[in-house]
């Protein structure tokens, strides 16, 4: 299949938008030079406008989201950095489904099963995993008010301990919080990586439809 970038926001500066955009900041500043008085309201002028374009454009940053899917692997870019997985490495995707009085309703997360947490370990950064584990301490707690064990929430989300993987390998660290963290979701949802339906440019639908169309065409595990 053919190569696909997605991205919550997808406004670039490079883009004839964005172009559109600076060309505006441009005449403000030619403006506001011309009106200012003297040299040094001038000079004020421009760092205010230099700031609050440095500002807005950092903003942007840190909110996009990005995910690249080719015909061998998922990735998702962070501000901070990223994940990536092999689709021979994923089991399943789909959309959470909430249990309640004996009705099942789907909140706004994309989950997706691996077969091996070992290479997904090993492509984030700690920044990546801190970041994690505190955007999804909601959806954990969500998981264990559901199966009543609301009481073992604070033991689950600051689980550090050792984790061995199913090859035998030994995760320590930000990495074996994040592996216990998954072990618990997949108890609860039944998936282990999650994404917010806030941070997709589609519904979620339409996004678990494209990833699984990928899931089917990938190559075997071999």
């Amino acid at each position: 299949m053919q190569t696909q970038h997605l991205t919550n926001i997808p406004f670039r500066f490079h883009s004839p938008s964005g172009k559109m955009v600076l060309i505006l900041v441009a005449l403000i500043s030619f403006f506001l030079l011309t009106l200012a008085p003297g040299l040094i309201q001038a000079c004020l002028s421009l760092l205010g406008i230099a700031a609050i374009f440095a500002t807005v454009y950092f903003l942007i940053e840190r909110a996009r989201v990005g995910f690249t899917m080719t015909d061998t692997h998922f990735q998702q870019h962070l501000f901070k950095g990223g994940w990536v997985v092999k689709w021979n490495n994923i089991s399943d995707i789909g959309i959470c489904q909430y249990q309640q009085d004996g009705w099942c309703q789907p909140i706004p997360w994309v989950g997706i099963r691996l077969k091996e947490y070992s290479p997904y370990l090993e492509s984030i950064c700690p920044r990546i995993c801190t970041q994690i584990l505190l955007e999804q301490r909601a959806l954990l707690y969500l998981g264990v008010k559901q199966a009543g064990k609301a009481q073992e929430f604070e033991d689950m989300v600051l689980d550090s301990h050792d984790y061995t993987t199913s090859k035998g390998e030994t995760v320590t660290g930000l990495s074996a919080m994040l592996a216990n963290r998954m072990r618990y979701q997949r108890a609860y949802w039944g998936y282990d990586i999650f994404i917010a339906e806030a941070d997709l440019d589609r519904s979620l639908e339409e996004f678990v439809g494209l990833t699984r169309r990928f899931l089917a065409a990938a190559e075997p595990d071999v």
